[in-house]
C-alpha cells in the first residue's frame, strides 16, 4: 500500500535530482578562440591587449566564458601550418590571424572553422577572399591595404629629403603580399622620379649580406615594407640604420618607438579591436561570407625627433603638424 508519506518522499527526491531552472539559464557556453600570432607575445603586447579589450567590451571574459588559445610563429612563417593544425585539433570556434601568411595557412587548413583577419594585406589579390564586399568561404575581417599608402610613404621621405633620388627597399618575398606592395611602391617611386633598389631578406641569415649591399650602395633612404618577420627582427634593422645613418621609413610604429626615424601605417591597434567585433558576430551565428572585409580608415604618422636630431635630419613643420605621435 502506497502511503501519502511515500508519495511526498518520492516527489521530493525527484525535485532534488532536477537541476534548478536558474542554474540551467545561468550556465554559459565557454567559447574557444585561436589566436595565430606572427612573432611572440612579448613583441605584440599592445595588439594582444587591443583584441582582448575588444572582446571584453562585448561581454567575453577570459576564464569565464572565453578561452584564447595563443600560438606564436616567432617570425618563422614555415611554422604556421603546424600551429593552425594544432588549433583545429583542440578545436577552436574561430581563428584570429595577423598578416597574410598566417591567414593563408588557416584558409588552406580549414574550410569550416571561421577565420578572422585582424590585419591582412591585399586580401583579394592574395586570394584570401573573393571580394571585399562578398568574401565568400570562411575568411573575413580587416585589410590594411590602401592603394595610396606606399605613395604617401615616399611623399613623406621627400619632404624630409627633397633631393631624394634612390631608395633601398627591404622586403621578404616569402610573404605573398610583397610582390603587390613592391609594385605599388615602384609605381609611386616612378611618378616621383625616385629609383628603387630591392633587397630581399627571407631569413635571419640574409641580414648580413643585405646590410653589406646597402652600405656599399649608399642609397639616400631605406623603406621597409610591411612584413611581420621584418617586424620581429626590427632590432637588427634599427641598429643597422642608426650605424649607417640612414633615413628610414617604417611600416609599423613599433620601429619608431624603438628608435626608428618615421613610420606611416594603418592604426593596427584599432584593427585588432575591430577583429573582436567580427568574432562576436560569428560566435552569435553570422557566417563569415556575409561579413564584408573592412579597409583602414585611420592612419598613424609617428616621428622620432631624438633620432632625427642624432642623424642630423630636419623634420619639416608640415610633417610635425600632421603627426599623430612625436617621440622626443
Amino acid at each position: 500500500m502506497i502511503t501519502r508519506r511515500k508519495v511526498l518522499l518520492a516527489i521530493a527526491t525527484t525535485l532534488l535530482a532536477m537541476p534548478l531552472a536558474g542554474e540551467t539559464q545561468n550556465a554559459q557556453k565557454v567559447y574557444r578562440v585561436g589566436y595565430l600570432g606572427n612573432s611572440s607575445a612579448s613583441l605584440e603586447p599592445d595588439l594582444v591587449e587591443a583584441f582582448r579589450q575588444g572582446m571584453r567590451d562585448r561581454g567575453y571574459i577570459e576564464g569565464k566564458n572565453l578561452v584564447i588559445e595563443f600560438r606564436w610563429a616567432e617570425g618563422r612563417y614555415h611554422r604556421f601550418a603546424s600551429l593552425v593544425t594544432d588549433l583545429i585539433h583542440l578545436p577552436v570556434d574561430v581563428i584570429v590571424t595577423a598578416g597574410t601568411p598566417g591567414t593563408l595557412a588557416a584558409k588552406n587548413a580549414t574550410k569550416t572553422i571561421p577565420v578572422v583577419m585582424a590585419v591582412s594585406g591585399d586580401a583579394v589579390g592574395t586570394g584570401l577572399v573573393d571580394s571585399l564586399a562578398h568574401p565568400g568561404g570562411n575568411v573575413t575581417g580587416l585589410t590594411t591595404m590602401a592603394s595610396e599608402l606606399e605613395g604617401k610613404r615616399i611623399e613623406l621621405l621627400l619632404e624630409i629629403l627633397p633631393r631624394l633620388a634612390r631608395i633601398a627597399v627591404l622586403k621578404n618575398d616569402i610573404n605573398p603580399l610583397m610582390a603587390i606592395q613592391f609594385r605599388q611602391t615602384a609605381a609611386a617611386a616612378k611618378s616621383s622620379g625616385v629609383a628603387l633598389e630591392a633587397v630581399d631578406i627571407r631569413a635571419v641569415d640574409d641580414f648580413e649580406k643585405a646590410f653589406a649591399s646597402i652600405a656599399k650602395a649608399r642609397p639616400d633612404a631605406i623603406i621597409v615594407l610591411a612584413d611581420r618577420f621584418l617586424l620581429a627582427e626590427r632590432e637588427r634593422i634599427l641598429t643597422f640604420a642608426a650605424k649607417e645613418r640612414f633615413a628610414a621609413m617604417y611600416p609599423y610604429r613599433e620601429f619608431v618607438e624603438r628608435g626608428g626615424l618615421i613610420s606611416y601605417s594603418p592604426n593596427y591597434a584599432e584593427s585588432f579591436r575591430s577583429a573582436a567585433r567580427y568574432v562576436d558576430k560569428i560566435l552569435k551565428g553570422t557566417k563569415p561570407a556575409d561579413l564584408p572585409v573592412e579597409q583602414p580608415t585611420k592612419f598613424e604618422l609617428v616621428v622620432n625627433m631624438k633620432t632625427a636630431k642624432t642623424l642630423g635630419f630636419k623634420i619639416p613643420n608640415s610633417i610635425l603638424l600632421r603627426a599623430d605621435g612625436v617621440i622626443k
